[in-house]
C-alpha cells in the first residue's frame, strides 16, 4: 500500500507515521516563527482616560465589604410561637414599647407566627432580658436563648475596630 502526502509517496505505515510526525513538526514550526513579532518604535501610544465613576464605585464597595464586620456570633430570645396574629401583635408592641434599643425580628411559617427577639453578644446580657420578659407576664410560653449570628451595633463595631 502507497500513500502521498503532501508530495510524499510512502510505501509502509510505519513510513507514513514517520512522515506524518515530521509533517506536523514542520507545521508547528512555521506557525511559532510566525508569532514572533518584531518590536515596531512607531507604534501608537495608548491613552487611557479613567472614568470619575470608578472611584465612586471603588469607595462603594470597600463600605460594602466593611460591613462583613457587623455580624457576629451571639444569641436571640426565642420568644414566641403562635398562630393567633393579635396575640402576636400585643407581644410585638410591649417589646418594642419596653426595650427601643433591641430588635424584635417576626416571621411567618403557615400557619405559625414566629418571634425572636435582641442581638446580644454576651450570654448573660440574653439571659438578664429573658428574666424581664418572663417577669412581665406579657409571654405565656417559655422564652428560651438561641445562639444565631447577630447584627452589631454601631457602637460595638467601633469597639471592635
Amino acid at each position: 500500500m502507497t500513500a502521498e502526502i503532501g508530495g510524499m509517496v510512502f510505501a509502509n505505515s510505519v513510513n507514513m507515521k514517520k512522515g506524518i510526525s515530521i509533517l506536523i513538526i514542520i507545521l508547528f514550526s512555521v506557525a511559532a516563527m510566525a508569532q514572533h513579532v518584531a518590536a515596531d518604535s512607531a507604534a501608537p501610544k495608548v491613552i487611557v482616560n479613567k472614568d470619575p465613576r470608578l472611584d465612586i464605585l471603588a469607595k462603594a464597595e470597600a463600605e460594602i465589604n466593611s460591613y462583613s464586620n457587623r455580624f457576629a456570633k451571639g444569641y436571640r430570645l426565642f420568644v414566641l410561637k403562635t398562630n393567633n396574629r393579635d396575640y402576636a401583635m400585643k407581644v410585638r408592641a410591649y417589646l418594642l414599647q419596653t426595650f427601643p434599643e433591641e430588635k424584635v425580628v417576626m416571621t411567618y411559617q403557615s400557619p405559625f407566627i414566629k418571634m425572636k427577639f435582641g442581638d446580644f453578644t454576651e450570654k448573660k446580657d440574653a439571659e438578664k432580658y429573658r428574666d424581664l420578659i418572663i417577669r412581665s407576664g406579657v409571654v405565656t410560653g417559655g422564652v428560651y436563648l438561641l445562639p444565631e449570628m447577630v447584627e452589631l451595633k454601631p457602637d460595638k463595631i467601633k469597639d471592635q475596630n
